[in-house]
């Protein structure tokens, strides 16, 4: 993408990055605000059934989603206009979302500005190995690897361990400012939930917050990974790596029903986001709507991303992401390829990746 394209989409976008004070306010009222009324709900359900209030924490997570994009947007200082606002409120949203907010303002930075780049991987992202890489590493790295990308302990395990472990502590070479909002960060949520606990009792607090964070983490790890892990999308080294189409083609178009398009405060938009993250998600589909080029980005659909489940390695070749299944069908034919003598009449049918179109 030559220089005066990409000027030409960033100054297309510019209009968009607009906050909009009485909007924000008000997406607070309608975020937070609903939050707080369904923890209170889900704790008077369960004086009539477990049943009932089960549902009622689903919904409730699905707010607390919401609130980590009023979270995010500040974290990107698009969210108020005083950097003072943006500040004071992702604190208060990271407290309540358990996230410390000036540690994830610092690494997502890194994230937006390193994103789909192969050689500056490893701050902000998941963990992602090339095929190349996989097949030089150690058996204990790929054994590591292979535990990692299991679904399971992505989804489910990644949560507990990334909200309620990793974000307790300082990442080594913290600034002053980052660590004081850890502290901070981790003494609110102690007097928050010592408080709740005390005055419902901490069998409750623990019915009721537990689901709330174990399906909020999993939609948030679930929204992050499929929005940059998807057919077609796009990983270079630094010297063919470029910021916009690291934006438009590493980052999908995940079009969601309105309601979760709703309560996900727009971040299916996410290759608008990544070409301008100063853009609210008020903002976001506006912008893709009236810009032709981001229309071009790859969608993703709640059925097509489940695809995205069993993409485990970067094939640099094929320019696309490949199963362990198809790794070994690989394996197996070059072995096979490399004994003496052994000629292939027919070469076997291995899908080794999606070509690009």
């Amino acid at each position: 993408m030559s220089k005066i394209k990409i000027n030409q989409l960033k100054k297309e976008v510019s209009p968009y990055e607009k906050t909009n004070t009485k909007t924000s306010i008000m997406q607070i009222f309608n975020t937070v605000g609903p939050l707080l009324i369904l923890w209170y709900a889900s704790y008077l359900s369960l004086s009539v059934s477990y049943l009932l209030t089960l549902p009622i924490l689903i919904v409730t997570a699905g707010f607390m989603v919401r609130t980590f994009i009023i979270f995010h947007d500040c974290c990107h200082q698009s969210f108020f206009k005083a950097r003072k606002a943006n500040d004071i409120l992702g604190t208060i949203t990271g407290i309540l979302t358990l996230v410390p907010y000036e540690q994830w303002k610092n690494s997502h930075s890194i994230h937006h500005a390193t994103s789909s780049n192969l050689d500056k991987r490893g701050t902000g992202d998941m963990w992602l190995l090339t095929v190349d890489e996989y097949m030089e590493a150690s058996i204990w790295k790929k054994i590591a690897y292979r535990v990692y990308r299991n679904p399971f302990v992505m989804l489910i395990i990644g949560p507990i361990a990334v909200f309620l472990i990793e974000y307790r502590f300082n990442v080594k070479g913290a600034r002053r400012k980052e660590r004081v909002n850890v502290y901070v960060t981790n003494i609110s949520i102690v007097i928050l939930y010592s408080a709740l606990s005390f005055i419902i009792g901490w069998q409750a607090f623990l019915m009721i917050q537990g689901p709330i964070l174990l399906v909020s983490g999993l939609l948030g790890i679930w929204l992050f990974y499929v929005q940059h892990q998807f057919e077609d999308s796009y990983f270079e080294h630094e010297d063919e790596w470029s910021y916009v189409q690291a934006a438009v083609e590493g980052s999908s178009y995940y079009k969601l029903p309105k309601v979760l398009q709703w309560i996900t405060g727009n971040i299916g938009f996410h290759h608008v986001h990544h070409l301008s993250p100063r853009v609210p998600n008020y903002n976001l589909e506006e912008a893709h709507n009236n810009t032709l080029p981001l229309q071009k980005a790859t969608t993703i659909t709640i059925a097509t991303s489940f695809k995205s489940l069993s993409y485990r390695l970067w094939d640099e070749k094929s320019k696309a992401f490949i199963s362990f299944k198809e790794l070994n069908h690989y394996i197996r034919r070059s072995k096979m390829i490399a004994k003496p003598g052994v000629v292939l009449e027919k070469e076997p049918k291995v899908e080794l990746a999606r070509k690009v179109n």
